[in-house]
């Protein structure tokens, strides 16, 4: 009973301190009294580093688990560290991982770097379970040489039209993304002959690097507004006349935090992106959640007339993930009244994710990209716009099958953003926010983007678009189609109950006919 009584009067942390101390103590007289080997030093310098810790624990209020168990407590932490590397490459399964799992981003791998692409054995997806989707092939397949699957963007209110890839790069801004992760995409995007958004930061010089870009004016108008924040027509005029800049997307909302501004710190907004984004550096600069130059659906076209009139009648489009629908039919309406309407629409599914956001707005706001893509191309036809206005698409876009099923619901052109990451190197270590990427992607630290071999990475972004576009090929080829356009509702099917299956046409479109002008 007595060692009963003597436990508890003390607490795990208080004999944690205890028996380090007499650990200490132990070590500095074996050295003294015993002998004074390098083992000795070693027994000294471990049991004074124990001791530390855990009076420091001890004496901390901040961490009550590391106050009540000093030293032990430490391991949660570095458990809790390492948890993700751990699942993911211990205990997940081919198709556990988020957002994407590990055949996703195994295949992407295999693309870039020209490898086997090949899967053998058998599926792994269950074709019974409820939300399976698959297309349906022809007994008649085609054979499809050319895969440099294009569509012409430019309506007749436009004079510079653009044959653009139906895979392109979606927009990940300088500042969110390394210098040497941007280069590469550029490269990679000269070399493949697709285009490149620059995301909402401006149009910086590693965008500048041959490819064709696409430059996207945000809230805060990134390179090409005043000193006070606002539309900034000379600098628009002047930046979107480059070469190089093919379209122009004006970003409404984004799917990984729509209807949420950003805030660029001080210590951030270096002299280099101050210049790209026209700012003053070293000062706090805040994206707005809105727009000034427009408030309303009729300011809006107009506004996208006078960016079109200013680039030299460039095609201009906008980007949005779709919220309140009343809200976006009422820009269409007033695209109808005005005969004022861009040249495309970008639909970013509520699935995006490239940009860090508040839980709350990365899980649970904004619509899904098939039910936005179908939404918003049911509203085009409906009011005659749909031969007038290109819609391209956003969302965990990275296969063929991605490709082909989005296009299917009514796209005529797709954007990847964590596809491209993959391409370049990407682990998912989900670090992007945290300026600590571990390959050098998501990071302004040199000490991590020095490693990304440039020459080596833009080849891997070129042979990931070049092999999805031959998958692409294969794919539609075998359900009986020779180009993209002639991709359909019908073509799709997906278990939505026990024994009920649906096509996307009576799923989605019922008599609606959602053929595409070619």
């Amino acid at each position: 009973m007595f060692h009963k009584k003597f436990l508890n009067r003390f607490t795990f942390g208080q004999l944690t301190v205890a028996i380090v101390f007499l650990y200490l103590i132990c070590s500095i007289a074996a050295f003294i009294f015993c002998n004074q080997s390098i083992s000795s030093i070693v027994n000294i310098i471990i049991s004074g580093f124990l001791v530390t810790l855990a009076v420091v624990d001890k004496l901390q209020n901040k961490h009550t688990i590391r106050k009540n168990y000093p030293i032990f407590a430490r391991f949660r932490y570095m458990f809790e560290a390492i948890r993700p590397e751990m699942r993911q490459y211990f205990w997940e399964g081919e198709l556990d991982g988020k957002p994407f799992n590990r055949r996703e981003r195994s295949i992407v791998y295999q693309r870039a770097k020209n490898e086997k692409q090949t899967v053998s054995f058998g599926m792994q997806d269950d074709p019974n379970r409820i939300g399976y989707e698959w297309a349906s092939h022809s007994v008649y397949p085609k054979h499809i040489s050319d895969t440099n699957f294009r569509t012409t963007i430019g309506s007749d209110l436009c004079s510079q039209p653009y044959s653009a890839s139906v895979y392109n790069i979606s927009a990940m801004s300088y500042g969110a993304l390394s210098k040497k992760a941007i280069t590469a995409l550029n490269e990679g995007a000269k070399i493949g002959g697709f285009a490149h958004n620059t995301g909402e930061g401006g149009i910086s010089q590693y965008h500048r690097s041959g490819g064709d870009i696409i430059w996207q004016v945000g809230t805060g108008y990134f390179g090409c507004r005043n000193e006070k924040g606002f539309f900034d027509d000379t600098l628009f005029e002047e930046r979107s006349n480059y070469p190089e800049v093919k379209m122009i997307e004006l970003k409404l909302s984004q799917g990984a935090k729509p209807g949420h501004g950003g805030l660029l710190p001080a210590e951030k907004n270096t002299v280099e992106i101050s210049k790209i984004r026209s700012i003053t550096p070293h000062t706090t600069v805040h994206s707005p959640s809105s727009h000034s130059a427009f408030s309303n659906p009729t300011e809006l076209v107009h506004f996208i007339a006078k960016l079109r009139k200013l680039s030299n009648g460039k095609p201009i489009g906008f980007k949005i993930c779709i919220g309140k629908k009343d809200e976006f039919i009422d820009i269409v309406k007033a695209m109808v009244e005005t005969n004022i309407y861009p040249d495309f629409i970008t639909i970013d599914g509520a699935e995006g994710g490239t940009g860090a956001a508040p839980l709350e707005f990365i899980d649970y706001m904004g619509m899904a990209l098939n039910d936005a893509l179908v939404f918003a191309n049911k509203a085009l036809i409906e009011n005659g716009l749909r031969d007038k206005v290109k819609l391209l698409a956003s969302g965990r876009i990275i296969s063929a099958f991605d490709i082909a099923k989005t296009m299917a619901l009514g796209a005529d052109a797709c954007y990847s953003a964590r596809g491209m990451m993959f391409a370049l190197g990407c682990i998912q270590a989900l670090q992007c926010d945290s300026g600590h990427c571990p390959v050098g992607i998501a990071t302004q630290d040199e000490t991590l983007y020095k490693g990304l071999d440039v020459t080596d990475k833009r080849m891997r972004v070129a042979n990931f678009h070049k092999n999805t576009m031959k998958a692409l090929g294969e794919f539609i080829a075998a359900c009986g189609y020779e180009n993209t356009q002639e991709v359909n509702p019908n073509t799709f099917y997906k278990r939505i109950d026990h024994g009920v299956i649906k096509s996307f046409q009576d799923m989605y479109f019922g008599n609606l006919d959602t053929r595409k002008v070619k």
